[in-house]
């Protein structure tokens, strides 16, 4: 079985960056293996026009204040950027890294983050076709980059369409991102290894990442359940009104443990 892994997305709404960034120093700090954050322009809860950073500024501040997490949104937006040029970012920010970037993307869903900024946004399944479209874009950008990524740029689907979206993961992903509880994580996983039988894909390839929900980050006992589900890859998302990452003391110690094993 794969090694667990803990990420924490740190969302970057309602502080201050300086408050980002001490939070991301700390998440390696206390053990973390990636740090995370997401591709909008406006906040998800809380006050809806608070204080919010953009994506990739955010990942290269904290490529230069964090030296072994890998670092990655959870998910960039594939419809706000030409894929040449998401390609491009994403390289420059993995050198800033010395070779850490995660490509976290995603067909992309917050219609505000559409309207305000003068994005089209179309039907889910237009902004899902776009996402198969540009991924092999995406993918060859960064074969012919000059300099290319300091390594393979690992790439990380989110999202749990189980015609469309986990056919993509299967065939461009490296790392599947979803949410739910343990069944429907379950449910997820067989469905995407079905897709991996039809593409011809080796299933055990594809990392399974899943989020933890905040009524059960105290209990590291649930991941026991995750993981029996298919995820071995923890994701912990903390925003600007509550950056305590104390919680996470006690799922290292568990992911050392199980690793251990």
């Amino acid at each position: 079985m794969r090694q667990i892994r803990l990420a924490v997305q740190i969302n970057p709404q309602h502080a201050s960056y300086s408050a980002l960034r001490e939070a991301a120093i700390e998440a390696e700090g206390r053990g973390a293996d990636i740090v995370m954050n997401w591709d909008h322009f406006y906040p998800l809860s809380g006050d809806p026009d608070g204080m919010h950073f953009e994506c990739w500024t955010n990942l290269a501040s904290f490529a230069e204040v964090t030296h072994r997490v890998e670092l990655g949104p959870l998910v960039v937006c594939n419809s706000y950027r030409n894929p040449n040029l998401l390609a491009d970012m994403a390289r420059t920010v993995d050198h800033i890294s010395n070779g850490r970037v995660i490509l976290g993307i995603g067909a992309g869903w917050f219609e505000k983050d559409y309207r305000e900024y003068g994005y089209e946004f179309g039907t889910g399944p237009q902004r899902v076709a776009a996402l198969r479209r540009d991924l092999p874009i995406i993918k060859d950008r960064l074969q012919r980059l000059n300099p290319p990524p300091l390594r393979t740029m690992p790439i990380l689907v989110g999202g749990g369409g189980e015609k469309v979206t986990l056919r993509i993961t299967a065939t461009h992903a490296d790392i599947w991102h979803g949410f739910g509880d343990t069944d429907q994580i379950r449910h997820k996983c067989a469905v995407l290894d079905a897709h991996c039988a039809k593409v011809g894909r080796d299933p055990a390839a594809i990392e399974r990442s899943a989020g933890i929900p905040a009524q059960h980050r105290g209990d590291p006992g649930y991941g026991d359940g995750i993981v029996a589900a298919g995820a071995t890859l923890l994701t912990f998302g903390i925003s600007g009104t509550n950056l305590d990452q104390s919680f996470l003391d006690r799922w290292v110690q568990w992911r050392d443990e199980r690793n251990a094993r």
